[in-house]
């Protein structure tokens, strides 16, 4: 392993250095742990997430007990070099609570509110059903009296906020599919659909308005398809 790798991380002065890890599909943070050089090895070589534990003064794989491991599908750092992001695949739950997130309270005017638990999302779920539950989520998140949602604040910045989102995306698959890294093109391909998702909702096209139109095309050309539109 390259060691120009961790010469660009700024640990502390006991090595550690804290990482974020959000569910590289619905976008969820879900927790935030502490890593030294040796946790960092064991994940990029593993592909499932290690920690250290200070209290414990040792290595940790989550999930090693309970099973709730995290694949990691990417690891970024941020402008500073002193936190990392751990995009993952969450298996059940994060949080020794048993809830997905360990970021379930909300500020709200009556103080702290514990906020509704979407619960685990099941390996091997069907892409249509992980697509029901994140417009769940999204139009949860609409009507949400919460200042820190990012899908909140889309909603609250307007469509054209949107669309540059989704040109930005966009472009960000297309250079995607231009390199060679299938974890890379699979989370910006996710990035997209999570932005045109939220622009659906603001114009209150649903998922059954699309699945609709998907299959009245069966069964017809994609050449008289088009041909039909510009009549």
């Amino acid at each position: 392993m390259e060691a120009s790798i961790f010469e660009a991380i700024r640990f502390d002065a006991d090595g550690l250095v804290p990482i974020v890890a959000q569910d590289a599909r619905t976008r969820d943070v879900l927790m935030v742990a502490w890593a030294n050089r040796e946790a960092l090895e064991q994940t990029i070589a593993s592909g499932v997430v290690h920690y250290y534990s200070r209290s414990r003064a040792a290595l940790w794989k989550k999930g090693e007990t309970s099973g709730h491991i995290q694949r990691l599908v990417e690891l970024r750092l941020d402008c500073d070099g002193d936190t990392l992001l751990a995009l993952v695949e969450q298996a059940e739950v994060a949080c020794h609570t048993g809830r997905r997130s360990c970021f379930y309270r909300s500020l709200q005017d009556e103080g702290w509110v514990d906020l509704a638990d979407p619960g685990p999302i099941a390996a091997g779920t069907p892409a249509i059903d992980v697509f029901d539950r994140l417009v769940a989520v999204i139009e949860a998140r609409r009507s949400s009296s919460a200042d820190k949602s990012y899908t909140k604040s889309l909603f609250d910045r307007g469509l054209e906020v949107m669309l540059e989102k989704i040109a930005e995306e966009s472009a960000e698959v297309i250079e995607a599919f231009r390199e060679d890294d299938r974890g890379h093109l699979e989370h910006e391909i996710a990035d997209l659909l999570f932005h045109l998702f939220v622009a659906q909702a603001a114009r209150e096209i649903t998922l059954d308005d699309v699945r609709r139109e998907l299959e009245r095309r069966f069964g017809v050309s994609g050449h008289e398809e088009k041909a039909a539109r510009r009549r």
